[in-house]
């Protein structure tokens, strides 16, 4: 962590599955039920929360091990989309020690964002559910700009849908996609270690500023202080 952070940190953006949010149940139960529609047995937990961050078409994927040029992909993955789409909030919730950083950053003079490839038709009534939509200052879905991540574009209109710099952001995220689209855009970067990357992902050659195992370690990169000195990181 750098001792200093010069300009003052303003904006927060986070990455909404895996960073954010725990939607890997909600959506493991989506999968599992086309699964069942199939004749299929379910799949591990841990196995499918670890693909959750790559979208649709990586769950079917992993499903029923056939790409994109398979017949049935679009039809498997729409039908997986309308069962998620019908139960997004089940289980869905801020991963702990979320919810107190959230409102450090908005008792201070400081805002936070949600920038995710995920599209707005299942972003907004999730973050509708989560009573979140109104707390955050912008958000960027994946239809939101005519680019997407790791592109720098959806990060860069967050940034100033939230009137800061891209110098006084930081954006956190679980995915390489994330910190390359955060490097790009001149942010500093943190790596959600806590979110959905598996055991073949190496997040430490990634390029990011820091890494974080819990989102109060986020606490020291926005007070300048150790997140382990914090009160709310007690």
């Amino acid at each position: 962590m750098q001792d200093s952070l010069t300009p003052a940190v303003r904006t927060i953006l986070f990455d909404l599955d895996g960073t954010l949010v725990d939607t890997a149940p909600d959506m493991a139960y989506a999968l599992n039920r086309i699964r069942e529609e199939e004749g299929q047995p379910h799949l591990p937990y841990e196995l499918i929360r670890d693909q959750v961050s790559n979208g649709s078409a990586a769950l079917i994927r992993l499903a029923f091990d056939q790409d994109e040029h398979h017949p049935r992909h679009q039809a498997l993955k729409e039908r997986f989309l309308e069962i998620y789409r019908s139960n997004l909030n089940l289980d869905s919730c801020l991963f702990p020690g979320m919810a107190p950083v959230l409102a450090y950053i908005e008792q201070r003079d400081m805002n936070w964002g949600v920038v995710t490839n995920k599209p707005s038709w299942l972003t907004d009534p999730l973050m509708q559910a989560l009573g979140l939509e109104k707390r955050s200052i912008t958000t960027i879905s994946g239809d939101t700009t005519d680019e997407r991540k790791p592109h720098p574009k959806p990060l860069l209109v967050a940034c100033e849908e939230a009137g800061s710099t891209p110098a006084e952001c930081i954006y956190v995220g679980d995915a390489l996609r994330d910190i390359e689209a955060g490097r790009a855009a001149m942010m500093r970067t943190l790596v959600a270690l806590y979110g959905y990357i598996d055991d073949t992902q190496k997040p430490h050659e990634w390029g990011a500023n820091g890494m974080i195992r819990d989102p109060r370690e986020l606490l020291g990169w926005i007070s300048q202080e150790s997140a382990h000195d914090h009160p709310l990181a007690r």
